[in-house]
Order: structure tokens, then C-alpha cells, then sequence
């Protein structure tokens, strides 16, 4: 097996365009320091900061692993030539019935349904701090 560096700042703009978020917007999580011209050097650097690392990990809401150890090239190589339709490796099948953006779209409903049940708790509180107001 080859030890092949993997490109960090490419997986990190690999991972982000997946995600749909612009480099603004990323260079704005980042903080003050940083515009969209300091995140096009970032992902184009082969080796990147710990440091920056988690941080950028935490936005992108990834582990840091997945930027350290994606290797595109690698992961092409083995399904071109390991799977054709339908293909199975040791018994797990490698061709999902859903897709990963469904998940993503599911956790994304999952987190506004969440938010809407807090907003009528707290609606459902308000109203009665307001009763116990009116009866003083």
C-alpha cells in the first residue's frame, strides 16, 4: 500500500462545496481574521494547522479524521475497480437504499422540529407566568 499524502485543503473544499457553503460564508465562521481569499489559499495547502483543523471541522460539522484522511483518488480507484452494479464486498452491500443528503435533510427536520416544540414551550410558559400574574 502506497503512503500517499492526502491534501487537506482540497477535502476541506471537497466537504464544503458538498455542503453548499461558500467560502464567505466559511471565512465569516471562521472569524474577523479571515475573508474568502485567505480560505481559497487555506484549501489549496496540502498540510493544514491542527488548530484550524477542529475548528473548521466543527462548522463543517465532520470529523477532523475525514479532512486528515480522505483520499479522492484512492476512494475512485476502489470503486471503479472493486464494484459494478450491484456488487457486494464480505457480505455488506455498498449501495445504500437511501441517500446521504436524505439523511442530512432528515437531521436538518429533525433540528427544526426541535426548535418549533421549544418555541411552544416557551409560548406555553409565558401564558401561564401571565395567569399567575393576572391572579396576584
Amino acid at each position: 500500500m502506497q503512503n500517499k499524502k492526502v491534501h487537506q485543503g482540497r477535502n476541506i473544499k471537497r466537504f464544503r462545496e458538498i455542503l453548499g457553503i461558500k467560502q464567505e460564508a466559511l471565512a465569516f465562521d471562521l472569524g474577523e481574521e479571515w475573508n474568502q481569499k485567505k480560505v481559497s489559499l487555506l484549501e489549496q495547502k496540502e498540510s493544514i494547522e491542527e488548530d484550524i483543523l477542529e475548528q473548521i471541522s466543527t462548522i463543517l460539522k465532520i470529523p477532523v479524521e475525514a479532512i486528515e484522511n480522505l483520499d479522492e483518488e484512492q476512494a475512485v480507484n476502489i470503486i471503479a475497480n472493486t464494484f459494478d452494479n450491484g456488487a457486494m464486498l464480505n457480505g455488506i452491500n455498498y449501495n445504500p437504499t437511501f441517500h446521504p443528503m436524505d439523511k442530512l435533510l432528515q437531521l436538518h427536520e429533525e433540528k427544526i422540529a426541535l426548535y418549533e416544540r421549544m418555541l411552544k414551550e416557551k409560548d406555553e410558559m409565558m401564558t401561564a407566568f401571565k395567569k399567575l400574574i393576572e391572579k396576584s
